[in-house]
């Protein structure tokens, strides 16, 4: 899975679970601040991810996530090791 899939998978998730604009999300887009998600919309997003990848994510892994490249290069490490 190279990052342009990750990219797609993250934005559908975000589209369909918590009902973001796709046009709100972009790489440089802060996930707290630009698309309103909180830190329990986050453990929602990684038990998804999960699912998605079929990858053992840790939630550790995502403290330092703040904006969507972030969160792609996150997935990348994980689904790509």
């Amino acid at each position: 899975m190279n990052s342009e899939q990750i990219l797609t998978m993250v934005k559908s998730i975000l589209v369909a679970e918590f009902e973001i604009d796709e046009d709100d999300i972009s790489p440089e887009a802060n996930i707290y601040e630009d698309l309103d998600i909180d830190s329990i919309d986050v453990v929602d997003l990684v038990v998804r991810l999960k699912t998605e990848t079929g990858k053992t994510i840790n939630p550790d892994n995502f403290k330092q996530v703040r904006t969507i490249d972030d969160l792609v290069k996150a997935i990348d490490q994980v689904v790509n090791n």
